[in-house]
């Protein structure tokens, strides 16, 4: 950070920018005085001892709650329910997963039925295999890119929000990925 300022105190900008370089060369240098200030206190072992060290954070609280909700949030969790976001969130994890063992099991397949030298019926139900593995691998990315969707919909923070992806770019990468294993 103090290269940042030593390059910015150049006296030209401090012509041309005025009180606002000034500014900024006081909170730059201040950030630095600030975490210089912080590695002493951890140094002298100021924050060793405080109240709650090794205790785990209490979250049952959450600051960002409306109080109106927070009654019928309660109860819920209580009771082992969890909003339908969340809900559905752990649902797409779950889904990826099983997609993800799913491909994999795929490649193994591959790989055994064409590491060896298959005969051509070997080779025709192989063929006939992978273009249903394909055709439910592509139903499998379209409803998790509708989960997806209805997450993002319900999600009441955009940044908790989970990026979608384009299901035929996401087939034709599992293709190539597939097709590269029968290579190597």
């Amino acid at each position: 950070m103090r290269n940042i300022a030593d390059k910015v105190s150049n006296k030209k900008l401090k012509e041309d920018y005025g009180i606002d370089m000034q500014r900024t060369l006081h909170l730059i240098r201040g950030h630095d005085l600030v975490g210089a200030m912080i590695a002493k206190a951890v140094e002298r072992g100021e924050f060793d001892n405080l109240e709650g060290t090794g205790k785990p954070l209490n979250l049952e609280e959450n600051p960002y709650e409306p109080a109106e909700l927070h009654m019928a949030h309660k109860i819920l969790k209580d009771n082992g329910f969890a909003p339908y976001w969340i809900e559905l969130g752990k649902e797409i994890d779950a889904s990826w997963v099983k997609f993800d063992k799913e491909v994999d099991y795929f490649k193994k397949y591959t790989r055994i039925i064409l590491g060896e030298k298959p005969s051509t019926a070997t080779k025709n139900r192989y063929e006939l295999r992978k273009n249903g593995f394909y055709t439910q691998s592509r139903e499998r990315l379209g409803e998790i890119s509708k989960k997806i969707l209805d997450y993002n919909l319900h999600c009441p923070v955009s940044q908790l929000g989970r990026a979608n992806f384009d299901v035929n770019e996401k087939m034709n990468s599992l293709i190539k990925d597939i097709e590269k294993s029968l290579q190597d």
